[in-house]
C-alpha cells in the first residue's frame, strides 16, 4: 500500500489506543475516547483506553524518555507520557505505538534546535526543547565518475528522472513492520570505508555529501537485513548511481537502502527477518570498487546508520 500524498491523512493507526489515567473522571475520559480520530475512522477501529503509566510533569527534564542526545544525523527512540492526545516534532505529527514508543531523527543538516510537544487529554501541553549538536563532517576523495553508470550528461538526465521516481515511490510505501524497535545488527562485518555526511569529491569534481555508510567487502559477499522489514524496491536493472538497489521499510517512517549490489536475493514485497540474506556485495553504479553502501532515512531526514550499530563494522 502506498502512503497517500499530503500529511498523513490516511496513515494506518500504528500509534495505538489512548491511555487515560484513572482519576475519578471516568465519564469525561470515556467521552474523550469516544471521539473517533481521523486515524481510527480510516482503519475502521474504535480505539479503547489502556491502563496508564505515571503522568509526566511540567518540571520533568526528560518527559519523553529519549534514548540519547540530539545531534545531526542521529535517530532517537522515546516514550510518550501518559494521557497524551497528540505528539508533534516541530510541525510534524508523530505516530506512536500501543506501548507509547516512538522514533524521531535529525537530518544531516538539521538546525541547532528542535522541539517535541505533547497535547494532553486534560488540556495540558508538555514541551521539550532539544539542542542539536553539529556533526563532524569530513571531505572524501572518491575515484569514481560523477555520473556513475551514465556515459554523458544527457544520458544521465534521461535515466535519472525515472530512477528518482521509483525511489520516491518506494519511500512512499508504508508498512506495519516492527523492525524500527529492534537492536540493529551490521548487514556485513567488514571495514568501514566511507562515512555518513562526508563531502564527496569525484575524480576532482565536487558532489553532494555522502548519504550513507560504505562497508568494504569482497565482491559476492552476502549481506543481511539489519532489522525486520518489508522490501519496497528491488531493482531489476542497475540504476546510474545506486547500481542494483534494494530498499527496506522498517516501519514508523524508518527505511534502509543498500546500493551497488552484485545481485539481489529478495524481491519487492518480501517480508524479511533480521539476519536474513538480502544480496551480494558488488560494484554496480557509481562505485570505485566492491562495497556495500548502507543509507537510512526517517521520513525526510537522512540519518547515519552508525546511530543504530556503532562506529565500526569489525566489532
Amino acid at each position: 500500500m502506498r502512503r497517500p500524498t499530503g500529511r498523513r491523512s490516511l496513515r494506518l493507526p500504528r500509534w495505538g489506543p489512548a491511555r487515560l489515567a484513572s482519576r475519578g473522571e471516568d465519564a469525561h475520559a470515556w467521552a474523550m475516547v469516544m471521539t473517533v480520530s481521523r486515524r481510527a475512522l480510516v482503519s475502521g477501529l474504535l480505539l479503547l483506553p489502556l491502563a496508564g503509566r505515571a503522568g509526566a510533569q511540567h518540571d520533568d527534564p526528560d518527559p519523553f524518555r529519549l534514548s540519547g542526545p540530539a545531534r545531526q544525523g542521529a535517530a532517537l527512540l522515546g516514550t510518550v507520557p501518559d494521557g497524551i492526545m497528540m505528539l508533534m516534532f516541530g510541525d510534524r505529527r508523530i505516530d506512536f505505538a500501543v506501548d507509547g514508543r516512538f522514533i524521531i531523527a535529525f537530518d544531516r543538516d538539521a538546525g541547532p534546535e528542535a522541539v517535541l510537544k505533547a497535547e494532553m487529554y486534560d488540556d495540558r501541553h508538555i514541551e521539550q526543547r532539544l539542542v542539536v549538536a553539529p556533526g563532524d563532517w569530513r571531505i572524501e576523495q572518491v575515484n569514481a565518475p560523477l555520473l556513475g553508470g551514465a556515459k554523458t550528461s544527457e544520458e544521465y538526465q534521461r535515466r535519472r528522472a525515472a530512477e528518482l521516481e521509483r525511489i520516491a515511490a518506494a519511500r512512499a510505501i508504508y508498512t506495519q513492520s516492527e523492525g524500527w524497535r529492534q537492536r540493529f545488527i551490521w548487514p556485513v562485518k567488514a571495514r568501514v570505508s566511507g562515512l555518513f555526511g562526508a563531502q564527496r569529491v569525484y575524480q576532482g569534481t565536487p558532489g553532494s555529501y555522502h548519504s550513507g555508510m560504505d562497508i568494504a567487502g569482497r565482491a559476492g559477499t552476502t549481506y543481511v537485513a539489519p532489522a525486520d522489514g518489508v522490501v519496497t524496491l528491488a531493482a531489476d536493472e542497475p540504476f546510474t548511481l545506486e547500481g542494483n538497489l534494494l530498499m527496506l521499510d522498517h516501519g514508523m517512517g524508518l527505511n534502509s537502502a543498500f546500493l551497488h549490489s552484485q545481485r539481489l536475493l529478495v524481491k519487492q514485497g518480501d517480508v524479511v527477518k533480521q539476519g536474513q540474506p538480502l544480496g551480494l556485495i558488488g560494484a554496480t553504479g557509481r562505485a570505485s570498487g566492491p562495497h556495500l553502501h548502507w543509507s537510512m532515512k526517517w521520513e525526510d531526514a537522512r540519518i547515519d546508520p552508525a546511530t543504530f550499530v556503532g562506529a565500526t563494522g569489525q566489532s
